[in-house]
């Protein structure tokens, strides 16, 4: 399967890995996914996700494979049909998006079509300074699916979601500058950012870091009395936990907390 998966303790890391591809785009990918984000969704020892892809590949990810005569083909607007509940179950994008866990970005190079897509379905961007993000879909006739637009504005607005959507490169320096990326570190420093972040967020109480991301997902969308609220009802519940208890306890007795995720 060319989506590797690591556990390094609390955090597991995903790499995509095609490098004879540049770790470009394909169905088994989505099979990974699958296959794997379940089992760290039900796997406590797991409190955060770091997703890149292999260096050898000199790329994040080349986006689609059109080396595949498959790609960006359907025989029939009937047969798309049938097919888009399956398609939208099995999409990566999808399955990253609606991931209950905190997932950071690792981008480690070029991000191209659904490659740069997946990295804003992410909570938080670490970039390499080799880093560029590209949308070249308009290029091949067709247009960045998945909402990769409008996903993209939420990030940095519509002015530079246009840019990006007609094929202009993003470089890792501009990305960091206008907030898509909250890191920027040389090529070599990647992986040790991306761990720093990721056992800065491991080392919470686990429910708050999840429902700390649901409140901004949610809420990102809705209006602000409807966010409030529902941050309301989140508070309490988290008042409610035996790790509530635990941080506030530790804090009084100056020591360092023991988290369960209870």
């Amino acid at each position: 399967m060319p989506l590797l998966c690591e556990k390094r303790g609390q955090v597991a890391i995903l790499t995509l890995s095609r490098p004879e591809a540049r770790n470009a785009w394909c169905e088994a990918y989505n099979e990974g996914f699958i296959d794997i984000l379940p089992k760290l969704e039900a796997d406590k020892d797991i409190r955060c996700v770091i997703l890149t892809g292999d260096p050898m590949g000199n790329a994040f990810s080349a986006g689609a494979d059109l080396k595949n005569p498959k790609t960006h083909a359907h025989d029939s607007m009937a047969d798309f049909l049938d097919e888009l509940p399956e398609r939208r179950r099995r999409s990566a994008i999808t399955l990253v998006t609606d991931f209950s866990k905190p997932i950071i970005a690792a981008v480690n190079g070029y991000a191209i079509g659904i490659g740069c897509i997946v990295t804003y379905c992410c909570d938080m961007i670490v970039a390499s300074e080799a880093a560029e993000w590209r949308l070249p879909q308009s290029r091949l006739g067709i247009m960045p699916a998945q909402g990769g637009t409008i996903r993209v504005a939420r990030w940095v607005g519509k002015g530079m979601a246009m840019r990006l959507a007609y094929g202009f490169p993003l470089q890792a320096d501009e990305a960091f500058r206008i907030g898509l990326a909250q890191w920027l570190v040389p090529p070599d420093k990647l992986m040790e950012k991306a761990m720093e972040v990721a056992l800065h967020i491991a080392d919470q109480p686990p429910l708050a870091a999840r429902v700390t991301k649901e409140s901004l997902r949610s809420g990102f969308d809705s209006p602000l009395s409807e966010a409030v609220l529902g941050d309301l009802y989140r508070f309490a519940v988290l008042e409610m936990t035996e790790d509530k208890a635990e941080s506030h306890q530790a804090w009084r007795e100056r020591r360092k907390p023991v988290f369960k995720g209870r």
